[in-house]
């Protein structure tokens, strides 16, 4: 070897050995560029031009004006109250249905594992699988739903051609699948509960209530509220359930925004105003986040 290739691989050798761990990391972060940070740069520029997808037509630059034609849209508007009704539904079922979930697992009892499987499965199915199931299950002619009801009524029940049963089948359903998320993180809570506040407590005779205000609640406080982040943010975003079971059927009754921001896209094909729109959702997104770290924060200094 010559002593000029000889410090050519020197070199090398001590590069890589100062960049390791650059050098290492460098594929995940040129994937989450290509993957991730690009397209959102992308769709962010859309939002300021005047494209459709369809058409062969350059973008023409427009500054703010599908942010405020997006704003200014009574249609839009709608569809946000529309999804604060899923939320504000949804996200306190599954609450109250989760935690009554994990208060019943915290015990043990015989067939606890086998249930405990059997009640996570909505959680782990996909959302495909579970928007054909329940669109079957309140199929009107061979539902199971429709069904049950025909045996005891004599007719049947078509539980998805009003407004109220259509928005009650899709809550059931986001409710049934995430309940199991609730429950995890409740439960994690519960069982972190050291067992001698509860032995002092019961020498003190201590009412159930107050057990749990005392005691437990301080210790699943944190998590619940993490619960409620996880899920509103979740559910603000919900489509595949609507799309699935009534396609925001009937009329537009349950057409959430994440539905809307569908049709603007891919089938009226206005793509900059639907840039436009996903990014006033991710807003919303950060806003929500910031309030629930507010929160927490001043929890924290309270106590």
């Amino acid at each position: 070897m010559t002593p000029r290739a000889a410090t050519e691989q020197t070199f090398l050798e001590r590069f890589f050995a100062r960049n390791r761990g650059p050098l290492l990391v460098s594929p995940a972060i040129l994937v989450l560029v290509l993957m991730n940070i690009f397209p959102l740069l992308w769709s962010f520029g859309l939002s300021f031009y005047n494209y459709r997808a369809n058409r062969m037509k350059e973008p023409v630059f427009i500054w703010f004006d599908n942010y405020a034609k997006v704003l200014s849209d009574p249609v839009v508007w709608s569809r946000f109250q529309t999804t604060a009704v899923f939320v504000a539904i949804s996200v306190l079922l599954q609450l109250l249905v989760g935690f009554l979930l994990a208060l019943m697992f915290e015990k043990r009892f015989p067939g606890r594992r086998v249930l405990l499987m059997l009640v996570l499965t909505p959680m782990m199915l996909s959302f495909v699988a579970v928007g054909a199931f329940f669109r079957y299950y309140y199929e009107p002619t061979f539902g199971l739903l429709s069904q049950a009801v025909k045996a005891i009524t004599g007719e049947p029940f078509i539980v998805l051609q009003t407004p109220v049963g259509a928005i009650g089948a899709i809550i059931f359903a986001d409710v049934w699948m995430w309940s199991p998320f609730v429950m995890l993180l409740v439960l994690a809570g519960l069982v972190s509960v050291p067992k001698h506040l509860y032995e002092a407590a019961e020498i003190d005779r201590a009412s159930w209530w107050r057990r749990f205000r005392t005691i437990t609640f301080p210790y699943i406080r944190g998590l619940l509220l993490l619960a409620v982040l996880f899920r509103t943010i979740e559910t603000f975003k919900l489509f595949d359930a609507v799309f699935l079971i009534t396609e925001g059927g009937p009329g537009t009754s349950t057409e959430t925004i994440g539905v809307y921001v569908y049709r603007v896209a891919f089938q009226y094909f206005r793509t900059g105003e639907s840039a436009a729109l996903g990014y006033i959702l991710l807003f919303a997104v950060v806003v929500l986040t910031n309030l629930y770290l507010f929160f927490v924060q001043r929890r924290a200094k309270e106590v």
